[in-house]
Formats: C-alpha cells, sequence, structure tokens
C-alpha cells in the first residue's frame, strides 16, 4: 500500500542526518496520503541506516496501525493530532537539532532578526509550552501555538524543554522547514553571542515574507 509515498517518506529520512538534524534514531518524518487519510511515518527505534520504504509503518489518523513490520514512532500519536485538526497538511518532522532546540530548553522563541527568517517563516519561531511524549499532548499544544500563536505563518514550532515539529503541504516542504529552523536558529544564536541582534519591523516581515510566497523562485518549484 502508499508504495510511493512509503518511498518518499523513506528517502526524506536522509535528509535528517545529513543535515545535522538527528542523532542516533531520534527524529522522524511522516506524510498523508490526501486521497486515503492513511499516514506513512518512521517504525520506533531503528537507525537512519537502517530504513527503507519496506519497514515504513502505515497507520490511520488515529494512530491505528494498518500495515507495517514495526511499531511506529512514539511520537506518531502526535503527528496524527496534527493531521486530524489541520487537514491541509500533509507532511509532518520531528527533529532535536541542536541550536533550536538550546532556544527549546530556554522556552524562548526565536526572535525574527533575519531576512531569510522573515522569508521563510514570516516572523519569529514560536516556543510551544511543555508537554510530555507519547500521546497526544505535544500535538495539541503544536495545534495551539499554530493557531494561537505570535506568528500565523510559521510552519516551524520548537516544544519547550524537548524540540523541533514542522508541517507542510507535503513531507518535503515540512523536511525544508526543520532544515531552515536549524539555520536561522544557529545564526540567531551566534549573532546573541556577538551583542544584541537588531529587530526586523513587522511590516518589513510582512513584505519579506508576501515576495518569497509569491514571486521567489520558478513557477510551480516552491
Amino acid at each position: 500500500m502508499l508504495e510511493v509515498l512509503r518511498k518518499t517518506v523513506s528517502d526524506l529520512h536522509d535528509e535528517l542526518p545529513k543535515n545535522g538534524l538527528v542523532t542516533w534514531t531520534s527524529g522522524n518524518v511522516s506524510g498523508r496520503d490526501f486521497s486515503t487519510g492513511q499516514v506513512v511515518i518512521k517504525p520506533s527505534g531503528l537507525r537512519f541506516e537502517e530504513l527503507g520504504p519496506e519497514n515504513m509503518v502505515i497507520v490511520d489518523t488515529h494512530a491505528q496501525v494498518i500495515e507495517g513490520l514495526y511499531a511506529p514512532s512514539s511520537d506518531t500519536a502526535t503527528h496524527c493530532y496534527i493531521y486530524r485538526e489541520m487537514p491541509e497538511v500533509g507532511g509532518i518532522v520531528h527533529t532535536h537539532s541542536p541550536y533550536a532546540t538550546a532556544w527549546a530548553a530556554l522556552g524562548r522563541d526565536i526572535p525574527c532578526v533575519l531576512t531569510a527568517m522573515a522569508d521563510e517563516f514570516g516572523g519569529p519561531i514560536p516556543c510551544g509550552k511543555f508537554a510530555l511524549i507519547g500521546g497526544e499532548e505535544i500535538g495539541r499544544e503544536v495545534v495551539r501555538v499554530l493557531r494561537e500563536g505570535p506568528n500565523p505563518h510559521s510552519q516551524a514550532v520548537i516544544m519547550q524543554n524537548h524540540g523541533v515539529f514542522t508541517i507542510g503541504p507535503t513531507p518535503k516542504a515540512a523536511v525544508k522547514a526543520a532544515i531552515m529552523c536549524e539555520d536561522v536558529a544557529r545564526t540567531v544564536f551566534l549573532a546573541y553571542q556577538l551583542g544584541e541582534p537588531i529587530p526586523i519591523p513587522p511590516d518589513q516581515i510582512a513584505k519579506l515574507y508576501q515576495r518569497y510566497t509569491t514571486v521567489y523562485g520558478q513557477p510551480g518549484k516552491k
């Protein structure tokens, strides 16, 4: 079942260690098949070099296994809650990438002081409150922050004391958001070592985001 999505999700897992976003078995990518509503997600506890399309797990949006040789990720309930609450989301990524997670350890939003951040996220990357792993609690907080937080455009949330969750219309878009989240988290951290970063005015952030999302790049290649 869902052979193309299985391969897509499996292949995208390679981007996480390649970009320094995960260690050992931590982190995961999932993708939703919009025609069936089913979700493909990483199995729990397997190293990234062991992953292939054949060992991805298929679940429904209530985290019940439909097909797979392994138990699904311990974050499956979180992913599925987000999918149920946000029908436009087609991909989710979770990482413990070091710089973004350092901000999460402080419980601080990552402020928007870079044009690259304004482009990609349309403002600060918000930090959600602490929630326990394993159930839907993290998913509830991710959705709350995305809907009610300081930046309605963000496709990334850092969860206090935990790590990064990103969303996208596709699994690839969610992986891109995770990579960009870590990139800007690192640069903003380095800026604070030199002094006090200069904020970008909200009206300029809005113009940057509008340009990036409507003009930048090639048609159909976002």
